[in-house]
């Protein structure tokens, strides 16, 4: 049953890194890690700017701070979250516990799931607060414009990993339901459906106690001699 649970071989074999290299979710795994980098990093090097305006610096995003706060915090949590699964999927399918993998495939749903949402979320703010940008000296446009392109990737990318994630959900739900089979009630079992008869015991199987004699037959009393 738990041979290819959740889309993973039988627990126990060896670690085969180049299968695990080509398989999509690493490579999409990997690519989010990348494009989180380059948002959260970009938005800390070059997202806060200097106006002449003013004394203090301010987010390049028409001097919202909320956006490049946005923008750094969600992508250093993503950051973070590939790494983490990165390490699960690698372990996966030594796990021989099925409902240790449906815990992490879930986990793995929603979590890619929230963070798709999150990342067309940031892309939308950035996009409209940069459209609104005016002052623009002193500032990085490319910059600007590549954490705007790389979180619209960052959208599709986990998309994508909300894909694999519910697919692999799926096949899993899908193994259980056709491979289970109650223990009562399957007639291939090697096990024999009842025990033997208990042996009755009747008088053959009866064996006499070696003290029955001496009991039936008591010899005469001996008076004690004084």
């Amino acid at each position: 049953m738990e041979t290819g649970a959740y889309g993973a071989s039988l627990a126990g074999g060896a670690f085969d890194f180049m299968s695990f290299v080509k398989q999509p979710q690493t490579i999409l795994r990997f690519l989010s890690w990348i494009f989180s980098i380059i948002v959260f990093a970009t938005i800390t090097a070059e997202g806060y700017v200097n106006p002449s305006t003013k004394s203090e610096t301010k987010c390049m995003y028409n001097e919202n701070d909320s956006a490049c706060g946005y923008g750094v915090g969600v992508g250093v949590l993503a950051f973070l979250a590939c790494v983490a699964f990165i390490i699960m999927d690698a372990n996966f399918p030594q796990m021989s516990n099925a409902k240790d993998r449906k815990y992490i495939v879930i986990a793995d749903l929603v979590f890619s799931g929230a963070w798709t949402f999150l990342w067309f979320v940031c892309f939308c703010v950035l996009a409209n607060q940069w459209s609104h940008t005016i002052d623009t000296k002193g500032i990085a446009a490319d910059a600007a414009q590549a954490v705007v392109a790389f979180s619209f990737f960052s959208i599709i990318t986990w998309a994508l990993l909300t894909y694999f994630a519910y697919k692999r959900y799926h096949q899993g739900v899908s193994d259980f339901d056709q491979g289970y089979t109650d223990p009562a009630n399957d007639q291939n079992t090697p096990y024999p459906p009842t025990y033997p008869p208990y042996p009755s015991s009747g008088t053959d199987g009866y064996q006499q106690s070696p003290f029955a004699q001496s009991q039936e037959r008591p010899g005469e009393y001996q008076p004690p001699a004084y």
